[in-house]
């Protein structure tokens, strides 16, 4: 795929640069478009369950987020340090910016030293590919500091900051996400109360997520590179997907983190689902394709960057850049507050 296949006009003020509460809604609230062959509707979020069937399965991420922005102070001066992922052992995958809406690279070099809210982290190597992101490896442990010092990751589109609790979901159980996997963020326990009524089942994964990835810059998209996020896909997950798929029931994955968990964990020769867990570089692009999910429930994504060539795995090209021309006629809003896409590979 080129990477002019995923270029389209987003105009900037179609930010969301608040959360929903901020702006006088609840989070089930937002508006939601549901694209399927047949077309597109518009509806609110809370019209979901008008959308599934009895027997549909949710797969939602149990991640929590992370206070994971904290301040620095190295060769440059005072900056800000994202940690990414936790590679064990103290060893992080992080991105020092300039502030919130200053990105890197930062002109740093390997071996120099960073004070990170207090303990001391040393700057090992660039990530291949993505010089903006640097493995640290810091003295001691870096979890306390981050409780009592940090702040939830935002960017320069996000007017004012919001506690840790605006970005969690409601299912979120296990910490360990840099950024929010927002695609849950619209569910709300009355809202699954009402799916469940509904005969909607559900199921779950874990996967960390990382900082978000930036725009394509290599022609080829297969050859943009990802780095590892950790995941598990239990036993029960992976049997309550098979059991879907033998009886023709659709799955719906709640993010592109629940999509990237389920491939990561799907068993060619068996041709089905296994448990598994690890860390996932999988790259999910029609090239790949999808063998588990039906449709997905998503954000609204920004031109040029991985996730719409997931988009287009799962559903195709055509359709998604219809939606995506849609949303913006209909001035649907973008990032992790903003409105909700629904989409349906097959009725």
């Amino acid at each position: 795929m080129n990477r002019t296949e995923l270029v389209f006009d987003r105009p900037a003020n179609l930010a969301a640069t608040t959360p929903p509460e901020q702006r006088g809604i609840a989070r089930d609230d937002i508006r939601l478009m549901v694209s399927s062959p047949s077309g597109h509707t518009h509806a609110q979020f809370h019209d979901l369950p008008k959308f599934l069937r009895s027997g549909d399965l949710l797969v939602v991420n149990r991640s929590a987020t992370l206070p994971a922005s904290l301040p620095a102070n190295g060769p440059l001066g005072l900056m800000t340090l994202n940690l990414s992922t936790n590679y064990g052992g103290n060893l992080w995958l992080a991105e020092p910016r300039w502030s919130p809406s200053k990105q890197g690279p930062l002109p740093l070099k390997a071996g120099e030293s960073l004070c990170v809210a207090g303990v001391t982290g040393r700057l090992v190597a660039q990530y291949p590919g993505l010089p903006r992101l640097w493995f640290v490896q810091f003295d001691t442990s870096i979890e306390v500091e981050m409780v009592r010092k940090g702040q939830p990751i935002r960017y320069g589109y996000l007017e004012g900051s919001y506690p840790l609790s605006t970005y969690q979901t409601v299912f979120a159980d296990t910490p360990g996400s840099a950024e929010m996997p927002s695609a849950g963020y619209p569910f709300t326990q009355p809202l699954v109360n009402a799916l469940r009524t509904r005969g909607v089942l559900m199921a779950d994964i874990t996967l960390h997520t990382g900082v978000s990835s930036l725009e394509v810059e290599v022609d080829e998209v297969e050859q943009h590179p990802l780095y590892p996020e950790p995941f598990v896909v239990s036993a029960s997950t992976a049997q309550a997907v098979n059991a879907a798929r033998a009886e023709g029931r659709r799955i719906i994955g709640v993010g592109t983190t629940v999509v990237r968990a389920l491939e990561s964990a799907w068993d060619s020769e068996a041709n089905g689902l296994r448990a598994a867990s690890g860390f996932t570089r999988l790259y999910i692009t029609p090239t790949h394709g999808v063998h588990v999910v039906d449709g997905l429930i998503t954000g609204l994504h920004d031109p040029v960057t991985s996730h719409l060539a997931m988009l287009y795995a799962i559903a195709g090209q055509t359709l998604v850049r219809d939606a995506y021309a849609e949303a913006v006629r209909e001035g649907y809003l973008w990032h992790e507050f903003g409105d909700s896409h629904l989409i349906l590979a097959r009725e």
